[in-house]
């Protein structure tokens, strides 16, 4: 005989699974031009898209680069674009199954941002509606359409950013290293993502671990294993494609391709991306900001901090930074904004 906690648990199982169903096809349908509209792999500033569509078909070249180690979204996007080759009439097969695979991460994420609307909503607010609406608005934002389901691994990144936070706030830190791999599949940058977000959290939520001296062991092996199984996945996985031993610092000096740190730095905050991305979503999210718990908002903002410093370091293509800045404060902005048209319509 089940317990009432049990049933109430399978409830919010299946609710949360409906959920992630409904946003899975709202992404799909963001992203349908990919599969006929227009080919990304021919768009300036999609450059990308070519490599991950090549590791789709395995036909990626040395030329690659490092964009060659972003497996984990090709790795789920092949089965897709193999059940996709000749049935499909006009749709490209290696878009489908890219698009598919971006469209389970950017469900995973709007999933999760409903989950933390739930947890801010018994801790601080006393209601729960912001979740949905702020999954609602991450969706629409510029990025999930126009960049997350165009091809580009940066949907898999956020959602495993996103997931890093709420195990941190929920005390799951049994799935940190399981993310921490994932996301070091995914992309290069979620490692250093990683370390400084986990970092923050923990100098964060002192005083509440004051308070519980008991749990300041277990919770710092979770957060260090996390660290350096990252690091282990990323160093296997470049043995595995070049046959050859890179450690983390040399591939991460190798990357650095300019010195112009302030030029690149002002070039950033001028590219039109970033604001297409933040324009509305960073004037309805700050007067709520708040709201929300510390041990959310000082992870996010160091977090964003290390995305400009990286990206100055390495001088990346215009765009990079405002899709790295979405990926780690896009979900928390989006709950924030929720809060706010919550407030105006009430």
């Amino acid at each position: 005989m089940t317990s009432p906690h049990d049933n109430r648990t399978k409830i919010a199982t299946a609710r949360l699974a409906l959920l992630f169903c409904v946003f899975f096809l709202i992404a799909c349908g963001l992203g349908y031009p990919v599969l006929n509209r227009f080919d990304p792999r021919q768009t300036p500033g999609l450059s990308d898209v070519k490599i991950y569509a090549s590791l789709v078909t395995g036909t990626a070249s040395l030329d690659a680069g490092h964009v060659r180690f972003r497996v984990l979204v090709p790795w789920l996007a092949k089965p897709f674009y193999l059940l996709a080759q000749r049935r499909f009439a006009t749709w490209d097969p290696v878009m489908f199954g890219l698009l598919v695979a971006d469209s389970l991460f950017v469900a995973g994420t709007a999933v999760l941002i409903v989950i933390l609307g739930v947890i801010l909503g018994n801790r601080q607010t006393g209601s729960s509606a912001a979740g949905p609406i702020g999954a609602l608005l991450y969706l629409v934002n510029f990025a999930v359409p126009n960049l997350r389901l165009a091809g580009l691994v940066d949907a898999g990144e956020g959602f495993f950013l996103l997931a890093l936070l709420w195990s941190l706030s929920e005390g799951e830190r049994w799935a940190l290293p399981v993310i921490a791999v994932l996301g070091a599949l995914t992309k290069e940058s979620f490692i250093p993502f990683s370390i400084v977000l986990t970092s923050a959290w923990w100098f964060s939520t002192r005083l509440d671990r004051n308070r519980a001296r008991s749990h300041f062991l277990p919770g710092a092996a979770w957060i260090l294993s996390s660290w350096v199984l990252s690091l282990a996945a990323m160093i296997g996985l470049q043995w595995s494609i070049t046959g050859r031993f890179v450690s983390p610092l040399e591939f991460g000096l190798a990357l650095h391709r300019s010195d112009d740190y302030l030029g690149h730095f002002a070039s950033s905050l001028h590219d039109r991306n970033l604001w297409y991305i933040f324009l509305w979503l960073l004037p309805t999210a700050i007067p709520n900001l708040k709201r929300l718990p510390k041990s959310w908002l000082i992870p996010v903002g160091a977090t964003c901090a290390m995305a400009f410093v990286l990206d100055a370091y390495f001088g990346g293509a215009p765009g990079t930074v405002g899709r790295a800045l979405f990926s780690i404060a896009g979900p928390v902005l989006s709950l924030s904004s929720a809060l706010l048209l919550l407030r105006i319509s009430s």
